[in-house]
């Protein structure tokens, strides 16, 4: 599969009234690819999945595919932490015309060992014909896909890479030493994907393109070109704005820049809530530092 680069795990945005903002979703959408996104990946944990109901699960899919309109890959989201139920959403989501590939995620809660993670990707992988990759994100889940495992799970055939955000760069050399060259090891962390790229990875599934597409997108095809002062450049520049982004649970950060940047209503479903005042303050400063907002924005809502 021809996927590499960076890829947006693009936000949901919400109305006042909480349902989902149509229009600046489609905005957002054709922004990102206007801007030079490689692929982008609704419904995964910065879209705030959990909250979304199944009809707005597909619906998000469906605004990216129509938007999108074939011009750049689409990996839609879709997790559980009950395999069966997993099966069934990769399996409804695979249909979906236009949906290019699956990103799915560890059993969350159940604190599943090695080989039930094991059986459970595979147990996805095998009931779709679209290409799967898995997510490794034991902060949020609890469990963690070791090395070991990923080089199993590589050779099931339908397995095709993984977005790796354990914020391990030890486990991910080691993971990019044990798959086949062929595997696609993404970053799951905006600030490590250099380094990822280095030991062989192909690209980000970034969290910081939602505000800053064609700086993000620039500076992974850098490092993928070999063009390592041009990707460190744009590192250095856009550094504390890729960690300003989890100064308070992601993606409440996010969502708050672009409504400073005027792209979203800056709401959230509960469990999320509005960053507290000075977090928002440190926000916006490094926001504005950084060159993505011109003036300081609105108080938060309150």
């Amino acid at each position: 599969m021809q996927l590499r680069g960076c890829g947006t795990a693009l936000i949901t945005p919400f109305r006042q009234d909480g349902s989902i903002d149509e229009p600046a979703l489609r905005n957002l959408v054709a922004w990102q690819i206007e801007s030079g996104i490689d692929f982008l990946v609704p419904c995964g944990t910065t879209g705030e999945t959990p909250t979304l109901s199944h009809d707005e699960w597909l619906r998000v899919v469906d605004i990216t595919v129509e938007v999108a309109a074939g011009r750049v890959p689409i990996m839609a989201g879709a997790t559980s932490n009950s395999t069966h139920d997993a099966v069934e959403k990769a399996k409804e989501i695979a249909g979906r015309p236009g949906v290019d590939s699956i990103l799915t995620a560890s059993p969350y809660y159940n604190k599943p060992t090695q080989e039930g993670q094991y059986r459970h990707f595979r147990a996805i992988a095998e009931a779709v014909d679209k290409p799967i990759i898995l997510y490794n994100v034991p902060g949020r889940t609890g469990a963690n896909i070791e090395p070991a495992t990923l080089a199993r799970l590589a050779e099931v055939p339908n397995i095709f890479g993984v977005k790796e955000a354990s914020g391990n760069i030890s486990q991910m050399a080691e993971v990019c030493a044990v798959v086949p060259e062929s595997f696609l090891v993404f970053s799951g962390d905006d600030a490590v994907t250099l380094a990822l790229i280095g030991l062989g990875g192909v690209g980000i599934v970034s969290v910081a393109s939602n505000e800053i597409p064609r700086e993000m997108a620039d500076m992974t095809r850098a490092a993928l070109n070999n063009d390592w002062g041009t990707a460190r450049r744009l590192h250095r520049k856009y550094l504390a704005l890729m960690q300003a982004n989890f100064l308070e649970t992601s993606p409440m950060p996010v969502k708050a820049v672009l409504a400073m940047m005027g792209k979203i209503e800056e709401v959230y479903r509960l469990p999320l809530l509005p960053m507290r005042r000075d977090t928002r303050a440190k926000l916006q400063k490094i926001a504005t530092e950084a060159g993505v907002i011109a003036k300081p924005a609105s108080a938060p809502p309150t």
